[in-house]
C-alpha cells in the first residue's frame, strides 16, 4: 500500500505558479530535521471557479520537485471528492480526499442499525482506552443515535473508495475520510464510531478529518476553548490509536486537520500531542498561498498593487455571491471592511499589512483576509494580467509563499 508519511502538510496552488516556492519551505524544514510530505491539493469546487483542470496542479508539482531536486515523499490530493467529482482526478492524484459531510445525518435504516450494533456490543457499556483518563459510557441509545446520523455517510466513503480502488487499485493510493464541512462536531466517542464503521465498509484510510469543536475559519486564527480542543485532540488520538487495534485499520492512520493554516495558538497543542504519542498528522492549508500572491503584489507597487486594490474593490461589491460557497468557514463583519475608496489611498505596504496574518500587527484586518481568501476567481478572471504579474514579480511573490508556510506555520507547528 502506498503509505502517507507521518507528517504531511496539504497545500494549495490555485494558479499552479507556487509550487517551487511551497517546496522550498518543505526543503527548509527538513534542514530542522523534521520530514514533512508535501500534498498539493486543489478541489473539484475550486477548478470550476478557476477555469483549470485537475493535471495541472500534478504538472506544477512535478515540476518543482524535479527542478528542486526533491527526494522525500510528495503527493496530490483530489481534494473534497465525491462519486461524481472523482473520475476526473484518478490520472493524476494518488491522495484522494473523500467527502461524506452531505450524506451526514440523513438517517440509516432501522435494520441496518440494529445489524452494527450486533457486530459490535463492545462499543455498549464502559470502554477503557489507553490514553484517556475517564472512560467512555454508552449506552446502546447512545450507539444507535451516532450510526443512524453517520452509517449512510460511510457507506457513501466505502462506495467512493471502491470506485478508486476499482480504477487505481488499492496499493496505489493513500484515503482520507473528510467529515469536517459539517455543522456539529463528532466528540471522540463518535469518532470511534465512525470507524468501526469504516472498518466494516473496509476502507482503508490513512488519515480521518473530523469536525474539531471551536470555529476553523479560512485563513484566520482558531475561536474556541484551547483547554477544550487539547483534551479533544489528544482523545481522538487515543481513539485512533485504538481503533487500528480493535478493527485493523492500517496503522499509520492520522487526524487531518482541515482549514489548519493561521491556527497559530493550536500548533503549540498538536506539536505537544504528537511528541508524547509518537502520532502523525496531516494539516491542510489550502488557499493562504492565493493571499500570499496577493501581499506579494501589493508589495510590488505599479501594477501589482492596482490590480490588488481591483480585485478587493470588485470582491467588495459582490461580497455574497463569492462569501456563499464559504459560508460555514467564515466570519465577516462587513462593518469591517474598508470601502473601495479608502482602500485605494493605502500604501503597497499598508495593503500587506492588512492581508497579512501576524498577531497583533495594528494593520492587520481579519476582515480583509478572510474577503480575500475566497474571492480568489476574481483573480481567476482576470486571466493573463494575473498570471503574467505573478511571473514578473515572481522573486517578491515567492518570498511571501515561501516565508508563510516555513516561519508561520512549519516551525511552530513541528519545530518549536
Amino acid at each position: 500500500m502506498l503509505k502517507l508519511e507521518r507528517f504531511s502538510f496539504g497545500v494549495g496552488d490555485r494558479f499552479a505558479h507556487q509550487a517551487k516556492a511551497q517546496l522550498r519551505a518543505f526543503q527548509m524544514v527538513a534542514t530542522d530535521g523534521i520530514d514533512v510530505a508535501p500534498v498539493w491539493n486543489k478541489s473539484n469546487r475550486e477548478h470550476s471557479f478557476i477555469g483549470s483542470e485537475p493535471q495541472s496542479v500534478f504538472d506544477a508539482a512535478q515540476a518543482a520537485v524535479k527542478e528542486l531536486g526533491w527526494n522525500g515523499g510528495w503527493h496530490v490530493d483530489a481534494d473534497h471528492i465525491r462519486l461524481e467529482t472523482v473520475d476526473r482526478f484518478m490520472a493524476c492524484s494518488d491522495f484522494f480526499t473523500i467527502d461524506v459531510a452531505d450524506s451526514i445525518g440523513k438517517p440509516a435504516m432501522t435494520e441496518d442499525v440494529r445489524a452494527f450494533i450486533s457486530r459490535h456490543p463492545e462499543l455498549i457499556g464502559t470502554l477503557s482506552i489507553v490514553g484517556i483518563s475517564v472512560p467512555f459510557i454508552t449506552t446502546r441509545s447512545d450507539v444507535e443515535r451516532v450510526v443512524s446520523k453517520y452509517l449512510l455517510a460511510v457507506r457513501d466513503a466505502g462506495q467512493i473508495y471502491r470506485h478508486i480502488i476499482a480504477a487505481r487499485g488499492a496499493e496505489n493510493i493513500i484515503a482520507e475520510v473528510s467529515m469536517d464541512e459539517t455543522d456539529a462536531p463528532q466528540t471522540p466517542p463518535e469518532l470511534l464510531i465512525i470507524l468501526a464503521a469504516l472498518a466494516d465498509e473496509k476502507v482503508r484510510l490513512q488519515a480521518i478529518a473530523p469536525k474539531f469543536t471551536g470555529r476553523f475559519n479560512k485563513g484566520v486564527e482558531y475561536v474556541g476553548d484551547l483547554v477544550q480542543f487539547a483534551k479533544e485532540f489528544s482523545d481522538d488520538l487515543a481513539v485512533i490509536a485504538h481503533a487500528v487495534q480493535q478493527y485493523g485499520l492500517p496503522s499509520n492512520l492520522k487526524l487531518s486537520v482541515h482549514s489548519g493554516s493561521d491556527k497559530f495558538s493550536l500548533y503549540p497543542i498538536m506539536r505537544t500531542a504528537m511528541a508524547r504519542t509518537g502520532a502523525g498528522l496531516h494539516l491542510k492549508t489550502a488557499g493562504t498561498t492565493w493571499l500570499e500572491e496577493l501581499i506579494g503584489l501589493a508589495e510590488s507597487g505599479g501594477d501589482g498593487l492596482e490590480l490588488a486594490r481591483e480585485i478587493y474593490a470588485y470582491a467588495l461589491a459582490h461580497v455574497d455571491e463569492l462569501c456563499a460557497p464559504y459560508a460555514s468557514v467564515i466570519d465577516i463583519d462587513r462593518a469591517k471592511l474598508p470601502s473601495a475608496a479608502t482602500l485605494s489611498s493605502w500604501t503597497g505596504q499598508q495593503f500587506a499589512n492588512a492581508m497579512r496574518h501576524i498577531p497583533g500587527h495594528p494593520e492587520f484586518n481579519a476582515h480583509v483576509r478572510q474577503l480575500l481568501h475566497v474571492s480568489f476567481k476574481v483573480a481567476a478572471k482576470a486571466g493573463t494580467r494575473y498570471t503574467d504579474l505573478l511571473k514578473l514579480n515572481d522573486t517578491i511573490v515567492a518570498r511571501q509563499v515561501t516565508e508563510n508556510i516555513y516561519e508561520r506555520h512549519m516551525r511552530p507547528l513541528f519545530v518549536g
